[in-house]
């Protein structure tokens, strides 16, 4: 029995997820600098509970179920229209509450980074590109698609550009994501405009019905390529990744916690979405390029990217290099595309999001205690020296989400790794398998190199006492690190809704 709470969420989360974090981010542009921390607060809080309320009512259902949202009562295919089934209500929460995690870490760590005058601005800039990203997940309309692209990319390209008050390449890593996502979104709406002048519809449901009923395929084979390609740069697969180093270790250490947990993730939901239900019906074509493109280039951003990392001195682009690999992960399970390799992607995507958070905001309260009262130091390795005896707290949790991070057993990490190699090995692919586990292996390198420097090399001179360590840093990391944990040892949870939305998926490729 639905309860009444239950029922209204099912019925108006899609439109209230997005619409609440929309107004107030209008809301605290213009309010006082002091009050858009709270704004923010409270929109992604009130996003996270109706996500979690969404998510339970649809962990009830069939897992083809599908809710439906109309805006102005214009029934689709002519009206817009807002969808969640069992896979995009995982991506919403996985969105949604680590968006509010973020939030909450986001005002400490803002502290010595962003003129404390410009919070409203900042924090408007923020709820943008948190509903952007809601927005990609749960519209069902192609044009929609790409208007919530432009919402996150242009909010989160000025939220990168703040970071040009402790280092002016935080501009120039602006500049660029700015550039190359243009690129993306220029290819994405050239795409769905061969798609639409097929169709004449921009509905996704309605566009995986119509398209392979065209006469000639080949103008949706080219809506296919460019679509697929501008979603690629969105999301950082492999080879269009170049963007994302200098984007996260230039920004505010806040705005790389939120980019690195949930942008690419829900631009990485949008490219399986767009293979699996708009063009899921067109014979072969988009099972050839995942296994015939998707997967090669997994496997090189999982080796590439753990290499770079591996020789990266500065702790903040080694563990956005690191992402490359990781969003590798998720590509191959996407790429093998049977139900076990989609698992295994939404698997890593929800703890991959809960990793790389905490390990960014673990990140950012080491640094920030080491700068004091001036601005913070830069992220060299080498700077970190002694701070897991000086910082016990924050050290010891962002040890907990690393060891995460390369898949050591009772972790959850190891969890993504297992269901990846096993999906990996069910389709076949023996060899692939072993890039996998060496990948894995070779990241202990990198992570190594921070608890042998953290741990076993002195601090600096006079520098041995121990540091503050604030709650807003702490509590978030610890919630964080003890669900990395929790969801390694009884991962019966995410294994499950992860099972959930792949099946349907399926169902609607």
């Amino acid at each position: 029995m639905i309860s009444f709470a239950s029922e209204y969420a099912l019925e108006h989360a899609p439109a209230l997820i997005i619409v609440v974090p929309l107004l107030l981010a209008v809301v605290a542009a213009l309010c006082p600098a002091r009050m858009g921390y709270m704004l923010a607060l409270v929109a992604s809080a009130i996003s996270a509970l109706l996500a979690c309320l969404q998510m339970q009512v649809m962990a009830g259902l069939p897992t083809d179920y599908r809710v439906s949202y109309h805006l102005g009562g214009w029934t689709p295919p002519w009206g817009i229209e807002f969808a969640v089934d069992s896979t995009a209500a995982l991506v919403v929460l996985v969105i949604a509450v680590m968006g509010f995690i973020a939030t909450i870490s986001s005002k400490q760590l803002f502290l010595r980074e962003v003129d404390g005058s410009n919070y409203n601005r900042v924090y408007g800039a923020w709820l943008l590109a948190f509903a952007g990203l809601l927005g990609l997940v749960m519209t069902a309309d192609a044009f929609n698609l790409f208007v919530f692209f432009e919402i996150s990319s242009l909010a989160s390209v000025t939220l990168v550009a703040m970071g040009s008050g402790v280092d002016k390449r935080a501009l120039v890593a602006a500049f660029n994501y700015l550039l190359i996502g243009a690129i993306g979104a220029i290819f994405y709406v050239i795409g769905a405009g061969f798609c639409y002048a097929m169709t004449g519809t921009l509905n996704m449901l309605d566009l995986g019905v119509r398209l392979p009923q065209v006469a000639s395929q080949v103008p949706v084979y080219i809506g296919f390529g460019f679509m697929v390609t501008g979603v690629m740069v969105k999301a950082a697969v492999f080879p269009m990744h170049f963007w994302l180093a200098p984007s996260y270790g230039y920004a505010p250490m806040a705005v790389t916690v939120l980019l690195a947990s949930v942008a690419t993730k829900a631009a990485l939901y949008v490219l399986i979405r767009i293979f699996m239900t708009i063009f899921g019906g067109i014979d072969v074509l988009p099972q050839l390029i995942l296994q015939w493109a998707l997967i090669p280039l997994a496997l090189m951003a999982m080796l590439l990217g753990t290499i770079l990392a591996i020789y990266e001195r500065d702790v903040k682009v080694m563990l956005a290099q690191s992402s490359v690999a990781q969003i590798g992960y998720i590509v191959l399970g996407f790429g093998v595309g049977t139900l076990a390799g989609l698992q295994a992607g939404f698997i890593h995507i929800v703890n991959h999001a809960m990793i790389k958070g905490g390990m960014f905001i673990g990140l950012g309260g080491l640094v920030l205690a080491m700068a004091g009262q001036t601005r913070p130091s830069p992220t060299r390795i080498d700077r970190l020296a002694g701070l897991g005896w000086r910082m016990p707290i924050t050290a010891s949790a962002f040890l907990i989400c690393g060891l995460s991070l390369i898949g050591v057993p009772l972790t959850a990490g190891f969890i993504s790794k297992f269901y990846l190699v096993s999906a990996v090995i069910s389709a076949g692919y023996w060899q692939i398998a072993a890039l996998v586990l060496l990948s894995s292996a070779l990241s202990v390198i990198y992570l190594w190199r921070l608890v042998e420097v953290m741990w076993f090399a002195p601090p600096e001179k006079n520098k041995g006492a121990r540091l503050p360590e604030s709650p807003l840093i702490y509590l978030p990391l610890w919630a964080l690190a003890l669900a990395n944990l929790w969801f390694g040892i009884d991962a019966g949870l995410v294994v499950d809704l992860s099972y959930r939305a792949a099946a349907a998926l399926m169902g609607a490729g």
